[in-house]
């Protein structure tokens, strides 16, 4: 089975790469390939008659199982009612298409075993054969189940038309709501028989924005009948970001938006039921008293996280330092800690059990206190995922638990790696999208590499009875040598043990680097070292400290809350000595794929036990991760990206060894933009230092990132249009930057590539801040080349850029008035979002784009970019991007690859839209 998970996981994993979603015909494709695949793995693996009862079974029951799988899913996803009936019609369907001409199909199989069986291998050759079938058909089941939950799930979609209405809905609280002093966010699950219309989605997630008075208290399982504005689900869409739609439909989440009406708001009569209900209101009530206990405690989002999973509360200092050291993952209820948790129940259980004879009781008898220990270990191990939330760490180490159990008390000895392969199996099963989530891929690789490390290290113990025949009398000196033999195998178990975990320590670290570089661009120096004392700190004192805390009635947990948060402080206070210099945290580029894999092939290498041949090249394939190319474009030419920031402006400008960043995007006061997408962008493409932050005028979704920007990026210079007030100022020389207003006139060259700051004038800023935006124009200055045999050099055209920020009419018309050839350029980015009040005609014209980008929110409250605004630009067929329906986009300005072609125009700006190159089934949808 371990290679048909694993399989099954390949599969998966290669569904969620795909830009669309197989029709029927493709479907049919796969289970055909699949039923070929099980016909070569019989042959290859199977022998005689058995062999042949298999083959002419295992078609028929693989497609039944698929058939099958597909009708419990669909009855698990669809509810009940008016989706029910459409998903049995559809299961219905889907039999009817995998029965179509049974009898050529068995024949076709039949005539293919057949001429499988004349053909003559050798065993190593079959074997070969055999497995690679298996993982080709598990490929293929695994992602036909992803494909039919996928398309099941989009099924329920908010229409297009149903956008920016007022709908009302009937449903429930779902999970734990989260409050700050902007409000409410909370997920809202949707009675179906109350839906507005049969493929309404099940499960939205809300706003309720405090106005006029803070929201409600808002518990799990309530009622409500609510008025709420909608939209499909959308994220911003960037280059080497995380896909949030992603983690939308992983949540089941088909529509977002807020309480329109909060003072027609109603709550209901009862309360939603069921078992995940009722784990919501103690998870819930546990955060209450959790809150009423320590207050504004500086790590009681750490307390919240440790016991019911809650990490919305950890504050943004615990996880800088958490981030820096690389103990991030201890403030998540993770496997080990449910581990811990299992194996302290089962022995508290077997423990108990075996004494039941002091009550007079003889259960040991009746039931052995083994199977005791281990199923109860089990149960509290379910208890205490339920209690995280059932996150993907949490269900792995859940699964592994039972299938434990299982085995043990039906009396069967199953390999580790066979348990691991089980628990990655039934974590896909529930939730196919787990692998577009880190903690996926960092729980299960972990333990993996744990188990691979230690099989080619054998423990050898000594049963010898260590004794000398010539002081058996009982003299000192035979006490003495006892004492110190004793001693000394006390010592040399302790340095075994000591051993053995620093090389799980190794192993861990080793195999982890690669998807912490993928994940998170950082690789922390310091980080085997903080968790050598961090990890049994927080397993062996802080979780027994908050299981305490969760079991223990009030007023007893209060002294269990408090013990644990102090061990917390001298946990940061331990963390915060590790944590010096800058160096210790390693920041790298997010590695491409092949990288990637090099990289993961050196953990194999450098993992494999002794007597690997090579094993000191291992670190040589890591060279492409630690060492990446340079990625800046050539000498002379320029790359720009406009990131989707949604509402706002972000542009990075990269020259072949400088990088100018225009505009930061909104900040706290909206959606933090510049903390999500601008400084994860920026450190995924490897910039960890800006030679230039312009910050072109004061308004929020321009300059809200920028301290975020200061706080994680190293910037060498800051020229901004602000008001000597502005706090912006003072944030940027306490970071070490250098500080200039913008103004017209200035001029500097990086790389081939001039730099011009056009608006606005020099002085004090007068008038609203769109009067006096920064307004930047990038063009390139190739050297003058001459062609063989003409006597008159040629120079390659020049290509430019226009930055333009929020300027609006008035400030066009004095730029047009100053100097028009100043203004031509091959790609604008559109002035004030392309609002009504800009992009007046002449401006285009003397402009005359080839491209031209808006920056702009999806379904955004100022209904940027004007309709006839669009048009405009439409009609002079200009290419444009748009971030709400492309994402980010990025244009590569190359002045040399043009001058060698006779297309100049069509070879020197390369378009790249991130909602094409990177299109993913779920966009759109």
């Amino acid at each position: 089975m371990r290679a048909w998970w694993c399989g099954f996981a390949l599969g998966v994993v290669w569904l969620q790469r795909q830009a669309v979603l197989p029709d029927w015909v493709g479907l049919c494709g796969l289970v055909f390939a699949a039923c070929v695949a099980v016909v070569v793995a019989v042959w290859g693996l199977g022998d005689g008659g058995s062999a042949r009862a298999v083959e002419r079974h295992a078609v028929a029951g693989g497609m039944a199982a698929a058939v099958g799988g597909y009708a419990a899913t669909a009855r698990a996803e669809a509810g009940t009612g008016a989706t029910a009936e459409l998903t049995a019609k559809a299961t219905i369907a889907l039999a009817a298409k995998a029965t179509v001409a049974p009898t050529e199909c068995a024949h076709a199989l039949a005539v293919l075993a057949s001429l499988i069986r004349r053909v003559r291998f050798g065993p190593r050759v079959r074997s070969f054969a055999g497995w690679s079938a298996v993982w080709c058909a598990a490929s293929c089941m695994g992602f036909g189940y992803a494909a039919l939950r996928a398309d099941m799930r989009l099924a329920l979609s908010l229409p297009t038309a149903w956008e920016g209405r007022d709908i009302e809905v009937v449903g429930s609280i779902k999970g734990l709501p989260s409050r700050d002093e902007n409000g409410a966010r909370f997920l809202f699950d949707v009675d179906p028989a109350d839906a507005p219309m049969a493929s309404f989605p099940r499960v939205i997630q809300l706003a309720w924005i405090a106005e006029d008075a803070p929201p409600p208290i808002l518990e799990p399982g309530a009622r409500w009948q609510l008025t709420v504005r909608l939209k499909r689900p959308h994220g911003n869409a960037n280059f080497g970001v995380r896909d949030a739609e992603a983690n939308l439909l992983a949540r089941n989440v088909r529509a977002t938006g807020y309480v329109s009406a909060p003072a027609h708001a109603v709550r209901l009569r009862g309360d939603a039921r069921g078992v995940g209900v009722t784990v919501d209101r103690l998870r819930a009530a546990l955060r209450a008293r959790i809150d009423a206990v320590l207050g504004d405690a500086p790590h009681r989002g750490i307390v919240l996280a440790l016991a019911i999973g809650a990490q919305d509360e950890v504050s943004a200092a615990d996880w800088l330092l958490m981030r820096g050291t690389g103990t991030s993952h201890l403030v998540a209820i993770s496997g080990l800690h449910i581990g811990f948790v299992a194996g302290l129940a089962g022995w508290l259980a077997g423990a108990l059990w075996r004494r039941s004879g002091w009550i007079g009781r003889d259960w040991p008898l009746r039931l052995p206190a083994q199977v005791v220990a281990i199923t109860g270990g089990a149960l509290f191990a379910a208890l205490h995922a339920a209690l995280a939330g059932f996150n993907v760490p949490a269900q792995r180490a859940l699964w592994m638990a039972c299938v434990v159990a299982l085995a043990f008390v039906s009396g069967r000895n199953v390999a580790r790696s066979a348990v691991l392969a089980w628990a990655l199996g039934l974590v896909l099963l529930i939730d196919p999208w787990a692998v577009v989530s880190a903690g996926f891929w960092l729980s299960f690789c972990a333990v993996a590499a744990i188990l691979f490390a230690m099989s080619g290290r054998p423990r050898v113990q000594d049963h010898e009875q260590h004794h000398d025949p010539a002081n058996e009398g009982g003299e000192p000196s035979s006490q003495l040598s006892g004492l110190c033999a004793g001693l000394l195998r006390r010592v040399r178990g302790a340095g075994e043990r000591l051993r053995s975990a620093a090389h799980v320590q190794f192993a861990v670290t080793v195999a982890l680097a690669p998807l912490t570089v993928y994940w998170f661009t950082q690789i922390p120096l310091i980080g085997p070292l903080a968790n050598a004392f961090a990890i049994p700190w927080v397993s062996l004192l802080v979780t027994p400290a908050i299981l305490a805390g969760v079991v223990l009635p009030a007023p007893l947990d209060v002294h269990a809350w408090h013990v644990a948060h102090a061990l917390l402080e001298w946990l940061a206070a331990g963390l915060q000595r590790l944590s010096g210099p800058a160096w210790l945290l390693w920041r790298l580029p997010q590695p491409d794929t092949w990288a990637l894999a090099a990289a993961a092939l050196g953990v194999f290498w450098c993992l494999a036990p002794r007597g690997w041949p090579l094993r000191w090249a291992a670190p040589l394939t890591w060279l492409p991760l630690l060492m990446p190319a340079p990625s800046g474009p050539p000498h002379g030419s320029f790359r720009l990206t406009a990131l989707d920031v949604g509402q706002g402006t972000s542009v990075l400008i990269e020259t072949a060894h400088h990088t100018l960043l225009f505009d930061t995007g909104p900040g706290p006061e909206s959606t933090h933009a510049g903390e999500r997408v601008v400084v994860p962008f920026l450190q995924a493409h490897g910039v960890n230092a800006l030679d230039t932050l312009i910050v072109s005028h004061a308004d929020s979704d321009h300059s809200g990132g920028a301290p975020a920007v200061l706080d994680a990026i190293e910037v060498h210079q800051m020229v901004a249009a602000l008001a000597p007030s502005n706090a912006l100022w003072l944030n940027a020389r306490q970071h070490g930057a250098a500080t200039l207003p913008c103004a017209a006139g200035q001029r500097w060259q990086w790389d081939g590539v001039e730099f011009a700051m056009l608006w606005p004038d020099a002085g004090p800023l007068q008038g609203k801040p769109n009067t006096h935006c920064c307004v930047l124009r990038v063009s390139t200055s190739p050297p003058a080349t001459s062609r063989p045999g003409a006597r008159v050099q040629t120079e390659p055209p020049r290509m430019a850029a226009l930055l333009t920020a929020d300027i609006e009419a008035p400030v066009e018309r004095i730029l047009l008035a100053r100097d028009r050839g100043a203004l031509r350029a091959q790609v604008l980015v559109v002035p004030h979002h392309g609002s009504k009040t800009s992009s007046t005609e002449p401006f285009l014209d003397s402009i005359d784009p080839l491209i031209a980008l808006f920056q702009v929110g999806y379904r955004n409250r100022f209904h940027h970019p004007n309709a006839g605004v669009f048009e405009r630009y439409k009609a002079r067929q200009i290419e444009l991007g748009r971030s709400d329906t492309d994402g980010a986009v990025r244009v590569e300005v190359n002045p040399e690859a043009g001058a060698k072609g006779a297309a100049r125009q069509n070879t020197t700006l390369t378009l790249d839209r991130y909602r094409d190159t990177q299109h993913r089934y779920w966009m759109d949808r």
